[in-house]
């Protein structure tokens, strides 16, 4: 099995930065792209940004390119979201996903991926 732990997640202004984490333990060999998620009160789970196994592709909704940033330390079983200019619309409780298809490219549908963390929310106040 694959167990996915999100972090970082948290309170701050609309123009401030956070940075989530997520940590991969178990059957990791079994995760190749991973991604972000998020789902705000009332509304769908959408993407985020999602990654390659070996980095070499990103892929970001249009609603937070140039702001985030996805990244993955494959040494540590670690992927990551860097998010600058947030926004009040960002709020939201955001997940980590795996695929485990070797898909050479990113993914970006929830049905792609099998495995998700709990969630960690982010809240961003105007």
């Amino acid at each position: 099995q694959v167990q996915l732990v999100e972090s970082g997640g948290g309170l701050v202004q609309a123009g401030g930065s956070l940075r989530l984490s997520c940590a991969a333990s178990g059957r990791t060999f079994s995760i190749y792209n991973m991604g972000w998620f998020r789902q705000a009160p009332g509304k769908e789970r959408e993407f985020v940004a999602a990654i390659s196994w070996n980095r070499a592709d990103t892929v970001y909704a249009d609603s937070v390119k140039g702001r985030f940033t996805i990244s993955r330390d494959n040494a540590k079983n670690t992927v990551y979201l860097q998010m600058n200019n947030l926004k009040p619309e960002d709020t939201a409780v955001y997940y980590c996903a795996g695929d485990p298809t070797p898909f050479r490219h990113p993914r970006i549908g929830s049905f792609d991926f099998d495995y998700w963390g709990q969630g960690t929310q982010v809240t961003v106040s105007s």
